[in-house]
């Protein structure tokens, strides 16, 4: 028998800002209605903030899947998403007058609550403000230079 053909849904592209509505809880995360049209699925160990059932929010399409199933995410995907989180990096320093104590040991909750990202994006964009060199990251938080 020949490979069905791919059930790739039709009218988004991976990368896209929808709007999605909150739907059941199940092992995998959370379901989703996007765009009010078809259902995702966001992942929970993607999700870095409290969802409830018939939340409103905007998010992204991570991944079209050959099984026609759409991956969903509520951050930029990719290198977009460090850029952005960057530049919420620098105004924080800005704000705090040129420190915060904040490091790559944080606690996830801390760096979510301070810049609203995973500590996994935290961490790529410090990475990237340090190559540029904008921040020294010294023991007890980042510093602007």
């Amino acid at each position: 028998m020949d490979k069905l053909p791919d059930k790739q849904p039709t009218g988004f592209q991976e990368g896209q800002v929808v709007e999605l509505v909150i739907g059941e809880r199940t092992d995998l995360g959370y379901k989703a209605m996007i765009n009010s049209s078809e259902w995702g699925m966001l992942y929970k160990n993607e999700i870095f903030q409290p969802l409830r059932k018939g939340q409103h929010i905007k998010g992204f399409i991570k991944k079209l899947r050959e099984d026609g199933k759409i991956d969903l995410c509520l951050q930029k995907p990719g290198h977009e998403k460090v850029d952005e989180v960057s530049e919420k990096i620098l105004d924080k320093l800005k704000a705090a007058g040129g420190f915060v104590s904040v490091t790559d040991k944080s606690p996830p909750e801390i760096i979510y609550g301070l810049f609203g990202v995973s500590k996994k994006t935290y961490k790529k964009a410090i990475g990237s403000l340090y190559k540029k060199r904008l921040i020294a990251i010294e023991n007890k938080g980042i510093k602007l230079i």
